[in-house]
């Protein structure tokens, strides 16, 4: 039955920057789907989330992190494997923001955020697939941006981050698929998160967004649930290298 094919029983799924936000929506979708779940986040474990995934019948384990530091992300994956027995899904989500003109850029912050994006999305990648690699499957989902196709306003480390995560997408697609592995990219448009509220509601900024989404609203993380689970299932198999955007039509405009 196609249905079946969204199954994730008896999976292991880490999710970083799980415990709030976009995350925290994938993470229980994966939940919901069948799958045991690990969320590595810089506040650590989180108390509602553990319940509401247990309440499902599924395992949960919170570590704390901030996965933007080397250090911090030696011995991740093989801590969850541990843990919870396996690894089987990979959700590189965790990341942040800030915005300067260009000219005037912090470096010591763009470094940052260029490492919380893609420094950790390849490092944990690469730890997941020394595991994946010798079971012949596994499945890692990155979290782009329609930024991984566009400039932005003043964002440019945002935006060097997001393009290299789909590069990044494309070339582990390229190295692991023939060896079991599923690489793929989510580019989220604008979403209703903590993170974004101060641009939703920017009293210029906000609503020149919403004008520009053709479906005419912000989408919400739920929203994000059944493309992950899809990506990290079965019914995704033949799937490698793409990057899929949910925009609300923003990229089609």
């Amino acid at each position: 039955m196609i249905l079946d094919q969204f199954r994730l029983d008896g999976r292991v799924a880490l999710v970083t920057g799980g415990t709030r936000g976009l995350g925290r929506a994938m993470a229980e979708g994966l939940a919901e789907a069948g799958a045991d779940i690990a969320c590595i986040s810089r506040g650590g474990d989180d108390a509602e989330l553990r319940e509401r995934v247990e309440s499902l019948g599924r395992r949960y384990l919170g570590l704390t992190a901030d996965v933007g530091q080397p250090a911090a992300r030696a011995g991740l994956v093989d801590r969850v494997v541990a843990e919870l027995g396996s690894l089987e899904i990979l959700v590189n989500n965790a990341g942040g923001g800030t915005r300067f003109p260009p000219e005037e850029y912090p470096l010591d912050q763009w470094r940052e955020l260029v490492e919380v994006h893609l420094f950790a999305a390849f490092e944990l990648s690469q730890q997941a697939a020394r595991h994946m690699l010798p079971r012949g499957r596994g499945k890692i989902i990155n979290i782009g941006s329609v930024m991984s196709f566009e400039g932005g306003l003043n964002i440019s480390a945002y935006a060097a981050a997001k393009h290299g995560i789909a590069g990044l997408t494309r070339s582990l697609a390229v190295s692991w698929s023939a060896q079991g592995i599923n690489v793929n990219c989510i580019a989220p448009g604008y979403f209703e998160t903590t993170m974004s509220n101060s641009l939703k509601y920017h009293p210029v900024r906000g609503q020149q967004i919403l004008d520009r989404i053709p479906c005419g609203r912000w989408g919400m993380p739920a929203e994000l649930q059944g493309l992950c689970v899809f990506l990290a299932s079965d019914a995704s198999n033949y799937m490698h290298g793409s990057i899929v955007e949910i925009d609300g039509g923003w990229l089609a405009r």
